[in-house]
């Protein structure tokens, strides 16, 4: 090797070695980079991730439980309804929710089977004092004797009743009434009915 070779080759291992330095550098880097991004996005996806799970904590701790029962009477007619439901407790004064129903009714030799479903809103104005409005939907099915035979009769039938009521904890009762009311349609037997609400 001449010394010209000798001399060359000197020269360059300096540089080779600052290369190889400088590339581990950046190679050291681009990691340090990469796994703060990757702690980064595992971070914001377990904070997004505890706030839905809080959101969705707190939604269902403003949902109560519960139903009514409404009972009517007449001269020869009977009238039961369940209807239970579930409410969300917009604020202290107001609740909507939604819920099933399920009602029987008797008069004379007529009955009539009817379920469906309802939407309801709840205000206080005061805590002892609901107003109240509740839209149900129903499909009747009725049967009534006449001359001695069978008539049957499947058909939709809406109701829409406001109402006043005492409340004391989780109890409401008080009177409603169809604002909606045929008398050839409903399945109640009186648009004024008297009710009573639980909720837990």
């Amino acid at each position: 090797m001449t010394k010209f070779h000798q001399k060359y080759n000197k020269s360059e291992t300096p540089h080779e070695h600052l290369w190889e330095n400088q590339q581990t550098f950046n190679m050291s880097g681009q990691a340090k980079i990469l796994i703060t991004l990757t702690i980064g996005f595992f971070s914001l996806t377990s904070f997004k991730a505890k706030a839905q799970q809080l959101a969705k904590s707190a939604f269902w701790e403003n949902v109560r439980y519960g139903g009514g029962l409404g009972l009517g009477f007449t001269n020869g007619g009977f009238n039961l309804a369940l209807a239970p439901s579930a409410i969300y407790q917009v604020s202290p004064e107001l609740a909507s929710g939604v819920g099933l129903n399920l009602n029987y009714t008797k008069f004379n030799e007529s009955k009539f089977l009817a379920y469906g479903a309802s939407f309801m809103n709840f205000y206080n104005p005061i805590p002892s004092i609901q107003l109240s409005a509740e839209l149900e939907q129903w499909r009747v099915n009725a049967s009534q004797n006449f001359a001695g035979s069978t008539l049957e009769d499947n058909y939709w039938s809406t109701a829409l009743f406001l109402g006043i009521g005492f409340t004391t904890r989780n109890v409401t009762m008080g009177l409603r009434y169809d604002v909606l009311f045929d008398e050839n349609r409903s399945i109640y037997i009186d648009p004024l009915m008297p009710f009573f609400r639980v909720y837990f």
